[in-house]
């Protein structure tokens, strides 16, 4: 299962629905084609669960100023990076591996304008940074994609500078996931290594991190997950139009299955805070 895993991760985001072309369509749907700010994108470009809130939370337990540093690890399109330049003013490092999403999020700045957020391309499990480069660093839903997550966690903890703070969410495993679902995880959306909120804590403390929190989102993730459900389904003669039958019915069947194994008790979201001592 953890062979190919970059490969696997860049084909599931070439065909994902939220896209650079996906924000631009919808900013000219609602003719917002002039003299654009990140403000106006915010509706558009947060690829996560629970919108700018969720962004604002993670920037709260961190810390996030107008005077930080910080690294958003698996940036996608820049979205939330964006925000937290914008709203806080912090100066954003946005890194992503995918190179669509890396040319798209770059795009994206420079039609806002902005110059807070510098978009690397790079890998997660080797940062290219020197130790102590940033003050927090942060991430939303993406360490599932990532096989190696002791590595991650460990360039992390090696990034921030002392007293710098980790604050990412991602998808949890329950004990009663089994391992044909596990499967189907990955096949559709490249979900590898599923941690639990236990093996979480357990692989934070091992990277040398202290002051862990972790939190069970299960029950917010449910009723999002179950309205993005209800919205693709009412949507339906739209999103066929625009991206074909066959794409609106495997889109369909992935939300199903994500909220039937939510909704059992198999698998659910975390919010993970911890401290470079």
């Amino acid at each position: 299962m953890l062979q190919g895993t970059p490969e696997r991760v860049r084909d599931y985001y070439d065909g994902h629905p939220i896209s650079e072309a996906h924000v631009l369509a919808a900013l000219a749907g609602q003719g917002l084609d002039g003299s654009l700010t990140a403000d106006d994108l915010f509706e558009f470009d947060q690829d996560h669960y629970g919108g700018l809130a969720a962004v604002d939370i993670l920037a709260r337990r961190a810390g996030v100023g107008a005077a930080s540093r910080v690294l958003d690890v698996c940036a996608g399109l820049g979205g939330p990076a964006r925000f937290l330049a914008s709203r806080r003013g912090s100066s954003v490092v946005a890194l992503e591996l995918h190179p669509g999403r890396v040319a798209g999020a770059a795009r994206l700045n420079r039609l806002v304008k902005q110059t807070r957020v510098t978009v690397v391309r790079a890998d997660a499990t080797t940062l290219p940074f020197g130790e102590g480069a940033f003050d927090a660093c942060l991430s939303q839903e993406a360490l599932l994609h990532i096989a190696d997550k002791p590595a991650v966690l460990g360039e992390c903890h090696r990034v921030l500078g002392h007293g710098g703070r980790l604050a990412f969410t991602d998808w949890i495993a329950f004990s009663s996931l089994a391992d044909r679902e596990r499967q189907r995880l990955w096949e559709w959306m490249a979900a590898t290594t599923l941690q639990t909120l236990e093996g979480y804590r357990k692989l934070l403390g091992r990277a040398g991190f202290v002051a862990i929190e972790a939190e069970d989102l299960s029950g917010e993730w449910r009723a999002i997950v179950r309205k993005r459900l209800e919205l693709h389904r009412a949507l339906r003669p739209r999103r066929e139009m625009r991206f074909g039958h066959q794409h609106y019915v495997d889109y369909e069947q992935l939300h199903a299955f994500f909220v039937g194994l939510i909704e059992a008790g198999k698998l659910g979201g975390g919010r993970f805070t911890a401290t470079r001592s």
